[in-house]
């Protein structure tokens, strides 16, 4: 019998489908286990060999805990609202949900033929009505919430109203705008219901805000900090500026404490932790205020340093801060404007990481010193951020590096505050010994006294006081996209109202263009029915607005991350009209209790969707707030890039620019050589450029751009043929290659990220054809620890096929089954053990490529050992299964069981088999080793002397001979001298 793999996959592909072999049920008898992946985005290019990576891992594990007797949810759906469908349709005119659709089968057809056991049956897709009905829903529950820091969680807007009727809103402690006025209870009742809307607007958990934005005007969007790569959208490339616009916000921000406190209670990596504390960036310090000298207006800044005011020598706004316009002085206006105009065509990342570049300008105002009451410049530069802390920081020079620079550079006088300290060589003192000086109150003190003095002071004159301030702003919510989540939202007055819930899915409607309306409106502004009738609570023609029955929906979508952040509960119940999930459901399975994606979400998806779970502990939907107790980053798979080098030559003929490609071998040898560019000419291009240079130069490797080849097009001898070159690249027919040789060019390689871009991505459906699916898992898994970035070779792939055909022979010989009711061997039982031991340890610790070796090893030992023992090979199977599903479901069939052999229970480790009885000794004479002898451990050493002079070999060496001494190291080794 032939090991034919793509049969066999083929048949328990769709028998685990026919029968819902993984389908997992919301009750259960045994113990619960929730494996969850970060579910992909269907994008048109399909999966690519890097793609399963982790979803091999969690299957494995997920098919582990079925052996271990768990209840195992492993579900799986689809990430589906995006920019790339959208872009796309923008191209083509095609409805986004038909590319969708078409890639999402696509996609279903890949993870299919890998053999995961997903339990299809949940499967969700965010782009689904009736899924973003519930990201909806949970939107109008954070409109009708508000954060009371007394009670620390997040309470009903009804029960502020209370207070707001009972008192006023002087005495609530709730996370709000800053602009927010005190009011009493006679105001409160005062406000017209606008007024009252309004001021509910500054509370609620989602809210409108003026916001400064990353908007990128060629995808005609605003994109969220990660959606930006070295200034530009990363996608399509295109530059992006900040830009104030009214967004939908959520006041993330509320919950930074909790958020950062919960990371010490789940078991997620060390390095995803950090990111987070990072981004969130809790500081203790002080909140100062400084008044704008000839403006009623007044600078708020935020310190970790209070004891450093009296090095205040200029103070440096970011470009946004609102007191810019104000406060600059005429003659300084066009100087100003001008750089605010440069500074919003970077992004805020960009200006974050640039600890190089020094630039800024003088307002032409100064602030008033607290104590000293000096004139103190105002300056902007964009190394301060509008959306960290209050937008404006006391530049200290002595005490912060960039603040040195800045004064070095435009010549600001520094002063020296701390006592013995050189500040040109050392700019930041923080050392307890380190006194403090330039002030009666301060001088002397160390840091820490300092510190609280100078709290203590400023709070005394009402102008700072101790405050303990976050990195983390509130989310913005708002997208100018069509493929989307639409808001729940209608505008009644220009104020927002909510859709009752059991209106809810408010439909994504029909437009005829996917781009921004002409007036610059998002796309949705396209759609001629667009309106909410709130007599029928239907949406009707938009022609039929009359702002008392009928009124305009909000033209905005959600962002990306709105669909993924409940994805993991509504999993739970994916089919529950009436509610997110019931509460039996989300009581059974509580928790996801082991998360496996890419550590690129830390500060996006994996920070929001904790946000959202911590809200909805608060308002009693789910039982606990933090959503998944392990996570777990998956590597990534590195692609084999091939590249062909284009020399960047002004060469032309008949003015237009000559291409010419060489390999790398030819640039190595002509630089080493030190060559100049035409010793490799001839013919044609030799007389262009004796033509067009009268000076030659020397060949430098900047001269060179790498230029990447198709790696489908590239043989096993790393050569690409020219004419397949052409065809794949038909502008470069003109071109002149240097370096042919047989009709074929030489490319170099080099690993990168696996990306269609770079033309190095191999398709898993190929992989699958040729060498099958469970290769395909157990290499991926074998090329090294999960966490690891690791390159694919596909020619490594070949190892773990060959292993696979002989466990097949183990089995199955040319004339049937190999398997027999023999009893095994002491040796069948330690490697079948100690494979047992090993197998499991190493999945328990998700080391699943020592896993594969192991596998490896025990095959060969029990081929060597010719076992056909039924007592061994059934077990081996089933610690195999989870690694190559397929190859196991055959021969457990083969085996007659009629059942899957998922339901199998795991093998179960038996430490006696691996305890040695006896010891292999090495046998010396003088002390070189002659022959090994087998004796009992148990054996004295009197008795093993005597059985080792007996020996018949002994004999041989001793020849006759009596030996002087025999040395004898129990369980270790046996010498005899003479």
């Amino acid at each position: 019998m032939r090991y034919d793999f793509n049969k066999i996959e083929a048949k328990w592909q769709k028998y685990w489908a026919d029968n819902q072999t993984f389908k997992a049920e919301n009750d259960s008898d045994k113990p619960k286990y929730y494996v969850l992946d970060m579910f992909p985005y269907p994008s048109g290019a399909g999966l690519h060999v890097g793609h399963p990576l982790g979803y091999i891992a969690s299957d494995i594990y997920a098919r582990y805990k079925r052996h271990k007797g768990f209840n195992v949810l492993h579900p799986q759906g689809y990430d589906s609202f995006g920019l790339p469908a959208e872009q796309y349709a923008i191209q083509t005119g095609q409805h986004p949900a038909i590319t969708t659709e078409a890639n999402i089968k696509t996609y279903r057809r890949q993870l299919d033929q890998i053999g995961f056991s997903f339990d299809w049956t949940r499967e969700v897709r965010t782009s689904d009505p009736k899924y973003y009905k519930w990201t909806q829903w949970i939107f109008i529950q954070l409109f009708e919430s508000w954060y009371n820091y007394d009670s620390d969680k997040a309470e009903d807007i009804d029960a502020l109203i209370k207070i707001f009727e009972a008192e006023g809103n002087a005495n609530v402690n709730a996370a709000s705008d800053d602009d927010v006025t005190v009011f009493s209870a006679d105001d409160w009742k005062r406000f017209s219901s606008e007024e009252k809307q309004g001021l509910l607007l500054k509370y609620r958990l989602t809210y409108l805000a003026e916001t400064e934005v990353n908007w990128c005007p060629a995808l005609g969007t605003v994109l969220a900090n990660d959606e930006i790569v070295n200034g530009v959208s990363e996608r399509g490339g295109h530059p992006v500026i900040r830009k104030k616009m009214t967004q939908w916000s959520m006041r993330i921000s509320a919950y930074a404490e909790r958020l950062l406190q919960g990371l010490e209670t789940i078991d997620w990596t060390d390095s995803l932790k950090e990111s987070q504390r990072n981004w969130i960036g809790k500081s203790v310090g002080a909140s100062v205020t400084f008044n704008v000298i000839n403006y009623d207006a007044n600078i708020e800044v935020f310190t970790t340093r209070p004891d450093t005011i009296f090095g205040v020598s200029f103070m440096t706004l970011a470009p946004e801060h609102e007191l810019v316009s104000k406060i600059t002085t005429d003659d300084r206006k066009e100087e100003v404007n001008a750089y605010i105009d440069a500074t919003a065509k970077r992004s805020e990342r960009d200006r974050m990481a640039d600890v190089k570049t020094i630039s800024g300008v003088f307002t032409g105002a100064y602030a008033e010193h607290p104590f000293t009451k000096e004139a103190i410049p105002i300056w902007i530069g964009d190394y301060v951020l509008a959306s960290y802390g209050t937008g404006a920081v006391m530049a200290v020079p002595c005490g912060d590096q960039r603040d040195y620079d800045f004064a070095k550079h435009f010549n600001i006088p520094i002063p020296n505050i701390f006592d013995g300290v050189d500040i040109s060589e050392e700019a930041f003192a923080s050392k307890d010994n380190v006194k403090i000086g330039n002030s009666d109150f301060l001088d002397g003190l160390n840091y820490k006294k300092a510190t609280k003095r100078a709290i203590y002071e400023l709070e005394q004159i009402g102008q700072g006081q101790g405050k303990t301030n976050y990195r983390l702003r509130d989310a913005v919510f708002s997208r100018q996209r069509y493929w989307g989540e639409p808001f729940p939202v209608y505008y009644k007055n220009g104020l927002p109202q909510m859709i009752d819930v059991e209106h809810l899915p408010l439909n994504l409607p029909e437009v005829e263009k996917y781009l921004p309306t002409e007036t610059g409106e998002p796309p949705l502004g396209n759609a001629k029915v667009w309106a909410w009738d709130t007599t029928t609570n239907a949406v009707v023609e938009n022609d039929r607005i009359d702002n008392e029955t009928v009124f305009p929906l909000e033209l905005n979508t959600m962002p990306g991350w709105a669909g993924s952040s409940q994805y993991f509960n509504r999993y739970m119940d994916p089919h529950n009209d009436e509610e997110i999930f019931s509460k039996d459901a989300i009581n059974y399975w509580q928790q996801v209790d082991l998360y496996i994606g890419g550590s690129e979400h830390a500060t996006g998806h994996l920070l929001y969707s904790r946000f959202w779970q911590k809200f909805m502990f608060d308002k009693g939907y789910v039982p606990h707030d933090e959503y998944a107790k392990k996570l777990i980053n998956q590597g990534m798979i590195l692609g084999t890039s091939s590249f062909i080098f284009k020399w960047n030559t002004s060469l032309k003929k008949n003015d237009k620019p000559i291409l010419i490609y060489t390999n790398f071998e030819i640039i190595d040898e002509i630089i080493h050589k030190n060559m100049r560019f035409e010793e490799l000419f001839s013919g044609e291009l030799k007389e262009l450029f004796d033509t067009n240079f009268h000076i030659s130069s020397k060949a430098k490797y900047e001269n060179f751009s790498p230029m990447h080849v198709d790696v489908s097009l590239v043989n096993s001898s790393s050569l690409v043929e020219i004419d397949d070159l052409i065809k794949w690249r038909p502008e470069l027919e003109k071109a002149h290659f240097i370096g042919i040789e047989n009709g074929c060019i030489k490319v170099k390689h080099d690993v990168e990220k696996m990306s269609k871009s770079k033309y190095n991505v191999v398709n898993p459906d190929e992989i699958c054809e040729q060498y099958g699916a469970d290769s395909l898992r157990l290499y991926e898994m074998f090329l090294g620890p999960l966490e690891q970035y690791k390159p694919w070779n596909t020619a490594g792939i070949t190892g773990v096929h060959s292993f696979l055909k002989k466990l097949w022979k183990l089995y199955v010989g040319q004339d049937g089954l190999n398997v027999t009711d023999a009893e095994p061997t002491k040796d069948n039982l330690k490697t079948l053990h100690k494979t047992i031991k090993k197998v499991e340890e190493d999945v328990e610790n998700f080391s699943f490529n020592t896993s594969v070796s192991t596998f490896m090893i025990a095959v060969n030992e029990l081929t060597a050992q010719k076992c056909t023992s039924k007592k061994i090979l059934e077990p081996l199977l089933i610690l195999i299964s989870p690694y190559a599903p397929h190859i196991a479901e055959e021969l457990w069939e083969t085996l007659g069981h009629t059942k899957s052999i998922s339901t199998a229970p795991f093998p179960i480790f038996d430490e006696k088999h691996l305890v040695e009885s006896s010891k292999n000794y090495p046998i010396s004479f003088n002390g070189k080793m002659r022959f090994t002898l087998e004796l009992p451990l148990d054996m004295s050493k009197e008795d093993i002397e005597k059985t080792v002079l007996a020996y018949e070999k002994t004999q041989e060496q001793l020849q006759g001979r009596t030996p002087k001494k025999v040395i004898v190291v129990p369980g270790k080794i046996v010498n005899i001298v003479g």
